[in-house]
């Protein structure tokens, strides 16, 4: 009945005109919410056909109520859930009134600020929520026209916002104002003149002052990614350059080396967690965008202390924190790669050399150094990707919550499109070092070997990443390390016991030897071996085991199928003949669904 009749008097077309005296007299907080909701849906819907008189009253009384609420700093505190919706409410009117009827409104809000600390603050809020309804959400709620025309006023009367700002940030102490201030700054960024961000003293202050001081470093370091993504052209790269130097050396004083992150993460407030992901959205954005224009102007110790701060960032267990930095550093071994490819498609040959000598070794000797450059941080990166890899989705046997290895029913569209992404990571950081690959990787399967490492997940992300990196390496060292890899596999297959140890061991095999078909094709006796431990694997009591050996027969007989029919040398017979004469005795123990599986190969 209550909710009946509340529901009746806010869609009562005069409901609004009662709005001021429950603002006023009520003492429910509730009730002040109502009333505030019925005055912005009148000024959204029903604004411009109101008297001019009831307009101004609503106008100045909305004004009176947040100067009063807003004038200490007690009051700013115990209402300040309140008065983030009034701001709306005025903020509405804004768009509705400003610049025609309420051509005073930023000299106003400027002088008003200069009165009151407490009140300057909530001037700020107003301010960003006028920039975010103009800027941010015009598309959806106004006019193309009218959105233009707030967006040219707004950067006409900037001048007067920017210097109240500036001193705010020169001269006060009140923590919570310079908070607000900077928040402000942050939304006005996108879309002021370069000439405020890049001529004046705002980005000096920003890294010297405001990056230090806990309560600022989140949204300072927001500010500088910001700036950072400013497509300004070439007119300012100098400061860009000294920005990214200041910014890197105030992040060294704060985070020193970053060397334990990953093992002190789950011991990190909110805060400070947020401050890691803020300062990995910095530097991958701005490297992302300015890379070259670093490497050519800023120092060496910058660039690479940068780069290895977001790699040890990539250590952290977080996934959307890691999907940040992946996106970069697929970025940098793509730019590297292309690089190595054009230096050597304009090296100079022999027989061809028409006097470009020196500006091909130029080019060959640029990305020779950044190959060098980057050396160490392309290792670590590797072993990043491998000890990050995720699931593809050819591998049916997983872990369960309950660390238990089940048969998989239900693909992970986000697990598949990581995967994806750090398989193309992989595959240029082959190309770029695949002897720093493969010893890194033969390492890493030597650890499972002697125990020291082993764990069904780093057994896992290994495997899974040497099958991503099928194709990547020449056919010679492909075949060596294959052969080292998946005879050390076999090996531990049988050294482990248990159903559950047996079951990983084997999807990995699996999975390795489907993603190397052209090894297979080259080995007739290594195909033949394989084929044979598939159908031993068909016997396994996981069922998952015998789903993946029947998926794995299929690709294999799929992409090798010319190898099963021909007449191999030493073989009595073709391999298909030996299949079908045994057929019944390999599918003995599989289920039906699986025995069709089998016969599809």
């Amino acid at each position: 009945m209550a909710q009946q009749v509340l529901t009746q008097f806010t869609d009562h077309e005069m409901s609004w005109a009662r709005a001021d005296r429950i603002l006023s007299d009520s003492n429910s907080l509730q009730s002040k919410f109502i009333a505030l909701q019925i005055l912005e849906k009148l000024i959204q819907t029903k604004w411009k056909i109101l008297d001019e008189e009831p307009r101004n009253g609503i106008k100045n009384f909305s004004l009176n109520l947040i100067v009063e609420l807003a004038s200490s700093e007690e009051s700013l505190r115990q209402n300040r859930v309140f008065l983030s919706k009034l701001n709306l409410v005025l903020v509405q009117i804004l768009k509705q009134d400003w610049p025609q009827k309420w051509p005073d409104f930023i000299p106003d809000i400027v002088a008003t600020s200069r009165t009151n600390l407490a009140l300057c603050e909530n001037n700020m809020a107003i301010l960003k929520l006028l920039s975010e309804e103009v800027f941010d959400f015009s598309a959806e709620q106004m006019t193309q026209a009218k959105a233009k025309a707030l967006k040219t006023q707004m950067c006409g009367e900037f001048s007067s916002i920017y210097s109240l700002c500036m001193e705010i940030l020169q001269k006060a102490v009140q923590p919570s104002l310079i908070l607000a201030t900077l928040e402000t700054l942050l939304r006005f960024l996108s879309w002021i003149p370069f000439g405020f961000i890049f001529e004046m003293d705002l980005i000096n202050n920003l890294c010297t002052r405001f990056l230090q001081p806990p309560i600022t470093r989140n949204v300072t370091i927001k500010c500088l990614t910001e700036i950072g993504s400013l497509e300004c052209g070439n007119e300012y790269q100098e400061q860009l350059v000294n920005m990214f130097t200041m910014a890197v050396g105030g992040l060294h004083e704060i985070l020193g080396d970053l060397g334990n992150v990953s093992e002190e993460w789950d011991e990190y407030d909110d805060d400070q967690q947020e401050f890691i992901q803020n300062v990995a959205i910095f530097l991958t954005s701005f490297l992302g965008s300015h890379l070259r224009l670093v490497e050519t102007s800023a120092s060496r110790a910058s660039v690479i202390q940068a780069h290895q701060y977001v790699l040890r960032i990539s250590q952290v267990d977080e996934r959307e924190l890691f999907k940040v930095c992946l996106e970069y550093w697929n970025v940098l071994v793509r730019g590297m790669y292309e690089d190595s490819r054009t230096s050597s498609f304009n090296a100079p040959s022999g027989l061809l050399n028409l006097g470009s000598n020196a500006g091909a070794n130029g080019a060959s000797m640029s990305a020779d150094l950044r190959r060098q450059m980057y050396s160490g941080i392309l290792t670590g990166v590797r072993y990043v990707m491998i000890s990050r890899m995720a699931r593809p989705e050819e591998v049916l046997i997983v872990e369960n919550d309950e660390g238990e290895i089940v048969r998989e029913f239900i693909k992970e569209t986000d697990t598949i499109t990581l995967y994806k992404a750090e398989r193309e990571c992989l595959i240029y950081l082959t190309h770029l070092d695949p002897k720093d690959m493969e010893n890194i990787m033969v390492e890493k399967l030597n650890r499972q070997m002697d125990g020291s490492e082993w764990s069904w997940s780093n057994l896992n992300k290994l495997c899974w990443a040497i099958g991503s990196i099928s194709g990547s390496m020449s056919e010679d060292q492909e075949r060596r390390v294959l052969v080292i890899i998946i005879k050390d596999l076999l090996s531990l297959c049988e050294l482990k016991r248990g159903k559950d140890n047996k079951a990983v061991v084997a999807s990995n095999i699996m999975y390795v030897v489907g993603q190397y078909p052209r090894f297979l094709k080259a080995h007739w006796k290594f195909l033949k071996t394989v084929a044979n431990k598939l159908f031993e694997f068909m016997h396994e009591l996981h069922e998952g085991v015998r789903d993946m050996a029947c998926d794995t027969f299929v690709t294999i007989a799929q992409k090798c199928r010319r190898h099963f029919i021909a007449h191999q040398p030493g073989e009595a017979s073709p391999f298909v003949d030996e299949i079908i004469a045994n057929a019944e005795s390999i599918t003995s123990d599989l289920m039906p669904q699986q025995v069709n599986r089998f016969c599809e190969a």
